[in-house]
């Protein structure tokens, strides 16, 4: 619905809101994701919510594969029928009565589910929506055996993923539900964990995202606080060294190492109780979950002209508030070569040029800026140090910078303030006496 409000504070942040989403919104179009959630996310009334969320992915370009588990379930008919819940190693113990309880839970939370995706209902996030919903045996499976000395009868594990198949659905704008089950090519069926499912799905399709909806925030360090951004190598550290993991965490976080460990851009880990848990993770700076990645999040590294763009929006609001000089997009484009940035999964979040002055082995310092949201963290230090290093690997030895705003950031980083009869001979007779900017000068 449209954003009804006379409050113009309310509106201003709903601005400034949609705007920082753009580049996701933008950046998500066509990429596949593939989002997990136990049993649990349907039989408490979660899944409602998670549907107008998933509409909302659909409808912006995200291709979708769902799977879902049904545990609580499959333990409530277990009981009403009177048989045994036995688990070894974790793993169900799934004999022929348990098979039948499995077959049951998970066709109803199959019916259910593509029920609330059918929703359509006028003044709700649902309202026009026509999702189309894809099932069926995409999945092969192969018995897992015996485990610690136990059968484990009709449990088993992912075979093989029919990623033809389920891309013809995505490619006809089909959102693809998974069940946690599969069957193998001599018509068995096997009760599958939904996280093997999903993880395999995710690395067969290329996925740019594996999302695991768990009962927890997310992956919590020694002192408790939420670890937002993590390696596959960090993770797999924790792992190793702590013994005392939720439960979810020690389920999910191995599959989520394993999935970026075989080509996923990123897996994410959040709670399925904070009601849009989703959207806040995929369209916010800083998310709600823990996310995992193969390689760092935030590099440093030269431009490229394909960075245009991200420079332009981070200098843009300086350069209107006379704190940068101006650049137009042609001459940012003839220079990209002497600029620098700092990425941030896959936005520029900081950025710093270079203009050298070889008679005097100078080199000006200039465009140095870092993202309002981004600062406080060190950034524009690694930024600094970075283009110091850059500086001394050209042969100059000596950096310069001028600035009306940050002079005491400069100072306390070894800078001295200098005369303009100190710049250059090509510099000085570019000085802008107007701007009145300081001079600060670094032996390298």
């Amino acid at each position: 619905m449209p954003l009804r409000t006379q409050d113009p504070s309310l509106r201003t942040h709903f601005v400034e809101w949609f705007r920082s989403a753009a580049p996701y919104i933008h950046a998500f179009r066509g990429k596949t994701f593939v989002v997990a959630f136990g049993g649990e996310v349907v039989s408490e009334g979660q899944f409602i919510a998670l549907a107008h969320d998933i509409n909302l992915l659909n409808s912006l370009g995200v291709r979708l594969v769902l799977v879902h588990g049904a545990r609580p379930q499959i333990e409530e008919e277990l009981t009403e029928r009177g048989a045994a819940i036995r688990y070894a190693g974790g793993m169900r113990v799934t004999d022929d009565d348990a098979l039948k309880c499995v077959k049951e839970a998970a066709g109803t939370v199959r019916v259910e589910i593509e029920a609330l995706l059918s929703m359509g209902l006028a003044n709700s996030p649902m309202a026009g929506a026509d999702i189309r919903v894809a099932s069926g045996n995409f999945v092969t499976a192969m018995p897992m055996g015996v485990l610690g000395g136990v059968d484990l009868m009709h449990t088993g594990e992912v075979r093989k993923i029919d990623a033809i198949g389920i891309r013809r659905r995505l490619d006809a704008n089909e959102i693809v539900l998974l069940s946690p089950l599969g069957y193998s090519p001599t018509g068995e069926v096997f009760n599958l964990s939904l996280e093997d499912v999903a993880t395999c799905a995710a690395i067969t399709l290329d996925a740019d995202k594996l999302i695991f909806l768990m009962d927890t925030a997310g992956v919590a360090g020694e002192d408790g606080d939420l670890l937002r951004q993590l390696t596959t190598a960090e993770a797999e550290a924790i792992l190793a060294a702590t013994a005392t993991l939720s439960a979810d965490v020690g389920y999910y976080l191995p599959c989520a190492v394993r999935a970026c460990r075989k080509g996923v851009a990123r897996a994410h880990l959040i709670s399925r109780h904070i009601d849009g848990a989703l959207l806040q993770e995929l369209f916010t700076h800083e998310g709600i979950g823990s996310m995992v990645s193969e390689d760092p999040l935030e590099t440093l590294r030269d431009a490229t002209i394909d960075d245009v763009g991200g420079i332009l929006a981070l200098i843009e609001p300086l350069e209107t508030n006379g704190i940068l000089v101006r650049r137009s997009r042609e001459l940012l484009e003839m220079e990209i070569d002497r600029f620098s940035v700092l990425e941030y999964d896959g936005l520029i979040i900081g950025c710093a040029a270079l203009y050298p002055f070889p008679k005097e082995k100078a080199t000006e310092l200039a465009c140095m800026a870092v993202h309002p949201d981004y600062r406080g963290a060190g950034r524009g230090e690694a930024l600094l140090e970075y283009m110091q290093v850059r500086a001394l690997g050209k042969g100059f030895k000596q950096l310069f910078v001028l600035t009306t705003r940050t002079a005491h950031w400069f100072l306390e980083r070894g800078f001295t303030e200098a005369g303009v009869d100190k710049l250059p001979k090509a510099k000085q007779g570019l000085y802008n006496y107007q701007r009145r900017s300081k001079v600060f000068m670094k032996k390298l």
